[in-house]
């Protein structure tokens, strides 16, 4: 992977609650088509991390590029603008209730016109993303009408339809039967196939980990402990590696 281009480079990240140092110096590269895994304890900075980079936190110090852009020189509108080469699939889907299937993947077109410029017709685009994740006959449900593993291919198919570079997964398979998290493991290497999308996978789950990582760090007091194949990190003797293999 280090023969690829940096994507996303972030060094020595610093954020602090008061004295809680949640991130203390935390570096990372993502490299163009690579499955990153991040895996911490509970109140690691993962998720502090997460929204470090797309700019939802400010951090204290240290450097984040997101193809080739310091986020810290960004104003407001150029930021905007490199969010839609981000996309971030939530942990709990975070679709809206009151639309339907139809208008939660029509919404990101709405708000990123300059994007894709004025669409007519939205059909296209929103069905080419229900065909992605096998669900074209859904477009007309409501959330509600939707199990926790469509709701969660659903909101995948909201990410991909502003055509991401990066996808940012937020514990892809919590809360998900183990068939069913299969599944959407093999719809996000699917994705990332035909895409060629780089992406950073939050996860607990260590056959997520497995499954789908072409790489992985271990977030250990706020810095990148140890970084590597899971294969090399599953086997590893390190005490504190070991703890997240058990």
């Amino acid at each position: 992977m280090q023969n690829q281009k940096p994507i996303i480079e972030i060094k020595d990240l610093k954020k602090n609650y008061g004295s809680n140092h949640v991130l203390a110096g935390f570096n990372m590269v993502l490299y163009e088509g690579e499955n990153l895994v991040i895996m911490g304890k509970s109140g690691s900075g993962k998720s502090v991390m997460i929204k470090c980079l797309i700019g939802l936190e400010e951090h204290d110090s240290g450097s984040i590029e997101v193809m080739g852009k310091d986020i810290n020189e960004l104003n407001r509108e150029e930021l905007d603008d490199l969010r839609t080469e981000v996309g971030f699939l939530f942990q709990g889907s975070a679709l809206y209730d009151s639309m339907t299937v139809r208008e939660n993947l029509e919404f990101p077109l709405r708000r990123h016109k300059k994007k894709f410029g004025k669409i007519k017709d939205t059909t296209p685009l929103v069905m080419e993303a229900l065909d992605n994740v096998g669900l074209a006959h859904t477009i007309n449900l409501m959330p509600e009408e939707l199990s926790g593993g469509m709701k969660r291919r659903i909101a995948l198919a909201r990410t991909l339809i502003l055509q991401p570079k990066i996808i940012l997964y937020d514990e892809p398979t919590t809360g998900l039967d183990p068939i069913t998290a299969k599944e959407i493991l093999l719809l996000m290497m699917s994705i990332q196939k035909k895409y060629n999308t780089s992406a950073i996978i939050i996860t607990h789950d260590v056959d997520c980990a497995r499954v789908i990582s072409n790489r992985m760090i271990l977030l250990v007091d706020g810095l990148n402990y140890i970084e590597g194949t899971f294969e090399e990190l599953s086997t590893s003797t390190d005490p504190k590696v070991q703890a997240f293999f058990k």
